[in-house]
């Protein structure tokens, strides 16, 4: 008994140093990564401002891509991965470049300002880890074990969350993206400390979210066929769009394979077709039609059933050309819409279908059901739990074996328990 004791006090203590370690480094993460994250959030809405104020900035656009396939070059960057380098830094536990951080940060903002189609998030998980993985280093704390994928992931955490103000989510989901059926548990703490920080520190700046507020319906038999249905089309239109990104990647540096005509020309037709569109709804982010949708403010007639797909049309051609920024708010937007579209085509209230379309898309393009499930509880509160509980885990099954980061493996079979191993696709 006394021997266990001792064996038990000696794990107590050993633990006990490198929880306080971490801990002290999750709060200098979550407060510097917090404070940069918050103003480039605030950089991206002032952008955001200045182009819907000035519509005819978007004109310049390929003028902007031209800006940014320099600086990359002048920064030795050739080929960005973006957030699959996040994903394969935490996997294999490798550093990620310094520089990407303020590359990511700047290109980013440029590409807002001028009306190219990217979320934001993406930059997020890269300041974030870059960030993270910067400080690990300065401090020397790089040579434990894993101790590089922990800060990586801290540090996404603590961007993700000051951006979104869902700490719960962005907690989860850097223990859960970069290889599907396994949980990096061990960074748990650290990753929920930095996100705690960062949504204070985010606060402090005048970023604060609060739940939408839904009026639920009673969950009968024809409610729950009518879930299923978007549910599963949810799953189907992420698969669409994973397509489509991995595609437009894959095929527009051998159709122009000089970066600087491809991204001038890449900027000229997203001109063209916000020209044709005859409005600036797909360019951006789109965060003021995602709010409208699960708001239920969306003025009758002013969005049209097949705004989903012309999101994917504009951020497929934005990303693959050259433009930086992320994916994941262009997927709420084209989950929200095509919520929004099903719920007035099927009779249901289309303010819950656009939010259940936001969840679905969300959960079925990363593969992160339990980041999706918080996300959800978070954005729009644990009473709506058995509809997004249902409806998250038909569009997770939907989703197949695709998903938006080519660098995420997918371990375990998500229909069986077999080892496969492969990527998505």
């Amino acid at each position: 008994m006394m021997q266990e004791f001792k064996a038990y006090a000696r794990h107590v203590l050993h633990t006990t140093k490198s929880a306080v370690t971490w801990f002290l480094f999750s709060v200098l993460c979550g407060a510097l990564i917090g404070t940069v994250s918050a103003a480039f959030a605030k950089l991206i809405a002032l952008a955001t401002g200045f182009r819907m104020a000035h519509g005819e900035i978007i004109y310049f656009l390929p003028l902007a891509g031209l800006l940014i396939i320099f600086i990359y070059h002048k920064a030795n960057v050739v080929t960005s991965r973006g957030t699959n380098l996040v994903i394969h830094s935490i996997r294999h536990d490798e550093p990620i470049p310094f520089r990407m951080a303020p590359l990511i940060f700047v290109s980013t903002v440029i590409t807002h300002l001028f009306g190219g189609s990217s979320g934001r998030e993406g930059a997020a998980l890269q300041i974030g880890g870059s960030l993270g993985n910067f400080l690990a280093e300065k401090l020397k704390m790089t040579s434990a074990e894993s101790a590089r994928r922990r800060s990586i992931m801290v540090g996404m955490s603590a961007s993700f969350s000051a951006l979104f103000g869902t700490p719960l989510a962005a907690t989860i989901l850097p223990l859960e993206i970069s290889t599907v059926g396994i949980v990096y548990y061990s960074s748990f703490m650290p990753c929920a400390i930095a996100s705690l920080i960062a949504h204070y520190i985010a606060g402090l700046f005048g970023l604060k979210s609060e739940a939408v507020s839904l009026d639920l319906p009673a969950f009968d038999l024809r409610l729950f066929a009518f879930i299923t249905i978007l549910a599963a089309l949810s799953g189907i239109v992420s698969v669409l769009f994973c397509v489509s990104m991995h595609r437009a990647n894959q095929y527009m540096p051998k159709l122009i394979k000089n970066p600087y005509v491809r991204v001038f020309a890449g900027g000229a037709v997203i001109v063209l077709l916000t020209f044709l569109v005859g409005s600036q709804t797909y360019n951006g982010t789109g965060s003021d039609i995602i709010a409208a949708c699960i708001s239920g403010t969306v003025m009758e007639g002013s969005l049209p059933g097949y705004a989903f797909l012309l999101k994917i049309l504009f951020t497929a051609i934005t990303l693959s050309v050259g433009y930086k920024g992320g994916e994941l708010v262009p997927t709420m937007f084209i989950g929200a819409t095509l919520g929004h579209a099903f719920g007035v085509f099927a009779g249901i209230d289309p303010m819950l279908a656009s939010c259940i379309g936001l969840g679905c898309c969300f959960c079925a393009v990363l593969n992160l059901p339990m980041t999706a499930l918080l996300l959800c509880f978070e954005m729009f509160g644990f009473k709506a739990m058995p509809y997004f509980l249902y409806a998250l885990a038909i569009s997770y099954i939907f989703s197949g074996n695709y998903g938006l980061y080519k660098d995420q493996l997918i371990r375990y079979d998500k229909y069986g328990t077999g080892l496969i191993d492969k990527f998505t696709h």
